[in-house]
């Protein structure tokens, strides 16, 4: 059993899907967990769009002023639009930059000190596996989450020890998020959605599509003394599907 007693985490994005999982697998290894998100509400929850740094800054500030540090981040936020590259904005690049990479960003130099202090810490990004298979559909998220892999890996080599960040890639998951991505692609194929969920599974080799628990357990694993020798990679969590070593 997974023992997070005494630990503290900060999940983004924890009120749904992929993050709302993280948020429940850490709660139910012992630690005590604080969601941040857009619709957050209630004890344990912070009300923020990663998007607006200013504000980003001073809630996590507070927070940690007025209840201490964490030692775990879980950065993970909801991708970009569905659409082909060719038809993304520059202010498309720049709002996704922001919500990624820049408030990923803000986020660790915020809590690293307490980490420090703690001897302990644990970074874990939900990302995707397009940092190694870029997804028909996703331009703007491929890019994206490339980034946020590269800004991983740098960090990898620069943090102290019993500090380490890694990167969870998960598959075709049955989230809101993959529901819109169908949708898109039965347009753009002229295809019904069940169509499209028949071809991406004929890519995986478990035969279905992940479930959101499933991703929750991995990062579970990252985020415990288990895992304390894992430092700088990037996890696929996908059924199988991708094709690269």
């Amino acid at each position: 059993m997974i023992d997070l007693g005494g630990k503290r985490a900060l999940v983004c994005g924890g009120t749904k899907g992929i993050g709302k999982a993280a948020a429940t697998a850490l709660k139910d290894c012992g630690a005590s967990v604080v969601v941040l998100s857009r619709t957050a509400s209630g004890n344990d929850t912070i009300a923020c769009d990663l998007e607006d740094i200013d504000l980003l800054t001073t809630s996590i500030k507070r927070e940690i002023a007025e209840n201490g540090p964490f030692q775990i981040l879980i950065n993970n936020s909801g991708g970009p639009p569905s659409g082909a590259i060719v038809d993304a904005t520059l202010n498309d690049f720049e709002k996704a930059f922001r919500r990624h990479v820049l408030a990923s960003q803000t986020l660790i130099q915020l809590i690293l000190p307490g980490m420090m202090e703690s001897n302990y810490g644990r970074v874990i990004n939900v990302i995707s596996t397009s940092v190694k298979e870029p997804i028909a559909g996703l331009g703007v998220s491929n890019t994206i989450r490339g980034a946020m892999a590269s800004w991983s890996k740098s960090y990898s080599n620069e943090l102290p020890p019993n500090i380490t960040i890694n990167n969870v890639l998960p598959g075709f998951t049955n989230t809101e998020r993959l529901g819109e991505l169908k949708k898109t692609l039965s347009v753009q194929k002229g295809i019904s959605q069940e169509e499209v969920e028949k071809a991406w599974l004929s890519t995986v080799p478990e035969g279905r599509l992940g479930v959101p628990s499933e991703i929750g357990n991995v990062i579970a694993f990252l985020a415990s003394p288990a895992a304390s020798f894992v430092r700088g990679v990037s996890l696929p969590v996908d059924g199988g599907r991708t094709g690269s070593i």
